[in-house]
């Protein structure tokens, strides 16, 4: 039996493998936090550029909730944004690319050639943004930056299909782009590390059997630019965390190649090849890091309050016996899939539901 723990450490105790009270919780909630900012009613457009307002959100998703866990996810256009594609804005909708910078192979010269400021623009709103959740959260909720990948950088900025296709009929192109994106990720963690944040949480999403096989991506992402953001990642002194959504993840290359801390994964259960938590840690990924996941997103937008319980009590209850098996102490974060939906029809009742579901059933 395990005394009761803070928020921080448990989690810090989870990344250690260490004995805990309770398994931790962090639905991504993110964006929907802004809904808990008391006296305004702020817009998704306004947290997305407004770094205090956006830190403030963080702040107070901790208050109420008292995350082990915060993973300073804004978007996945931030780093496109900065190499010139068009992002749009709505007032409450996610910002998403809506205009590519690729359309010919000359294209991935100016990319080449590009060197953003990741001072300025969106990754500068997002560099000020953990500075401030630093400011105030540091030593109570562990803190995990966000920022795309190299790859998942370039497709965002070019279009996931005009990439993938050139990869094979102009790899060189494609290569010399991602020589810049990669730099611009180096530059960019080298400077989050600085805002007082521990640990950095890259999406590699193009590490997915649906889409890229080994060799694909071992050439355009894991061998040579991946490795690169890791030990960058290393270099600057903070932890090392994948998030990868897809429904067949490369875990041999992400987990035990890359050697990272944490692993934040999303299930399928009508995909038979969809990893489950319990499998995971079942084949050994738990002993080599934390494992984060695979609740559904859409729950916390189409579930109740008793769904959520009955979901986490079941996840809970499965991986706990494959921690069992495993002969883990933790290595375990029960948590959405994905970022829960920042929608206005997200339902807070649901996250609490996630949240008492794991007070309960994840006790030790």
């Amino acid at each position: 039996m395990v005394a009761p723990m803070t928020p921080y450490e448990r989690a810090v105790a989870t990344l250690q493998n260490e004995p805990v009270d309770e398994l931790p919780a962090y639905p991504l909630v993110c964006g929907l936090q802004r809904r808990l900012l008391p006296n305004q009613p702020v817009t998704y457009k306004t947290w997305a550029t407004d770094a205090k307002v956006c830190a403030d959100s963080f702040v107070e998703g901790f208050k109420q909730y008292k995350f082990p866990f915060s993973v300073l996810l804004e978007d996945l256009s931030v780093t496109a944004h900065d190499y010139g594609a068009k992002v749009r804005m709505d007032a409450e909708n996610t910002p998403f690319v809506d205009g590519h910078i690729i359309h010919t192979t000359e294209d991935y010269e100016k990319i080449a050639e590009t060197h953003p400021d990741y001072h300025k623009g969106r990754t500068g709103h997002l560099i000020e943004m953990n500075k401030l959740v630093a400011q105030q959260l540091k030593g109570k909720s562990f803190l995990m930056s966000f920022l795309e990948g190299p790859l998942l950088t370039l497709t965002q900025a070019g279009g996931a299909e005009q990439v993938m296709m050139d990869m094979y009929t102009d790899p060189d192109a494609v290569h010399k782009a991602l020589e810049s994106t990669t730099q611009f990720c180096c530059e960019s963690v080298t400077a989050i590390a600085e805002t007082g944040v521990e640990a950095m949480c890259w999406d590699y999403l193009w590490g997915n059997y649906s889409c890229l096989g080994d060799p694909e991506y071992m050439e355009f992402e894991g061998e040579k630019y991946a490795k690169r953001t890791n030990e960058a990642t290393r270099k600057a002194g903070i932890g090392l965390a994948i998030h990868n959504c897809a429904d067949m993840p490369h875990l041999d290359t992400q987990i035990k190649l890359f050697g990272v801390d944490g692993y934040s994964m999303a299930y399928y259960p009508q995909i038979p090849e969809s990893p489950t938590m319990a499998s995971v840690i079942e084949r050994g990924y738990g002993e080599k890091c934390t494992i984060m996941g695979t609740i559904d997103p859409q729950l916390f937008m189409r579930g109740t309050y008793d769904e959520a319980v009955q979901v986490t009590k079941d996840l809970c209850q499965d991986v706990k016996t494959a921690m069992c098996k495993a002969g883990l102490n933790s290595h375990v974060c029960i948590a959405s899939g994905c970022e829960v939906p920042p929608d206005l029809e997200t339902k807070w009742e649901v996250v609490q539901g996630v949240m008492d579901g794991t007070h309960k059933y994840g006790a030790f």
